[in-house]
């Protein structure tokens, strides 16, 4: 994960957190290939997190969510949300720039 290897992104002192619909079991292997091995991964296969997090407004067609950030603050407050892979967005992108996403973060931290 590229996000792991910023010093930039590090530099910001945030943690990312994965959440996925799918199963531990389903997760594990292919965050080890990816080696994604330093960011907690997080099932939700009720989607109750994603629903509480607001994601689901952007799920793509069978109800998963999208590829969705969200920035919370030390008090639970949502300060930044930015959807990347709904079905109505035209650049639709399971791929994030690093840089894009530290100027996003920088800009909505406190």
């Amino acid at each position: 994960m590229d996000l792991q290897n910023s010093s930039e992104f590090q530099a910001l002192n945030v943690q990312v957190i994965s959440i996925a619909r799918d199963s531990v079991a389903e997760m594990a292997p292919e965050s080890n290939d990816l080696g994604i091995v330093s960011v907690p991964i997080l099932s939700d296969p009720d989607l109750k997190v994603s629903a509480e997090y607001d994601v689901l407004q952007w799920a793509i067609e069978n109800g998963e969510p999208s590829h969705t950030f969200v920035l919370v603050d030390a008090n639970g407050k949502i300060t930044w949300i930015k959807d990347y892979g709904a079905p109505d967005n035209p650049d639709r992108t399971m791929y994030v720039e690093v840089d894009e996403l530290v100027g996003f973060v920088s800009e909505n931290l406190d």
